[in-house]
């Protein structure tokens, strides 16, 4: 891989990248938070920490020496909480309902 291949990569990990997987982040965090008192920290929360999971991600893509950890880590936490996501809003009682039918 040439350097200007390597230095784009790094851009769309740091740029758009790391915007993207912050928001799956924030949405995904609302999914294994807990309630708290008033039920609404698991939403709050996220919406705090959704510029501090940006600013981390953007930090380790422009500073990690090695690329290929920069993606691990961002593709691992994209996946992860994509499945959370998924999971949540795929309507499994509807599809057992009508294989009933």
């Amino acid at each position: 891989m040439t350097v200007t291949t390597r230095r784009w990569i790094r851009i769309a990990f740091a740029g758009p990248g790391a915007v993207l997987i912050a928001l799956v982040m924030m949405a995904g965090m609302a999914l294994w938070l807990p309630g708290g008192a008033a039920g609404i920290d698991n939403l709050v929360l996220p919406l705090i920490l959704a510029p501090l999971i940006w600013a981390g991600l953007f930090f380790h893509a422009c500073l990690d020496s090695r690329l290929w950890r920069v993606a691990i880590v961002a593709l691992g936490m994209l996946l992860i909480h994509s499945a959370l996501i998924a999971d949540k809003y795929l309507d499994k009682s509807a599809a057992s309902t009508e294989a009933h039918r």
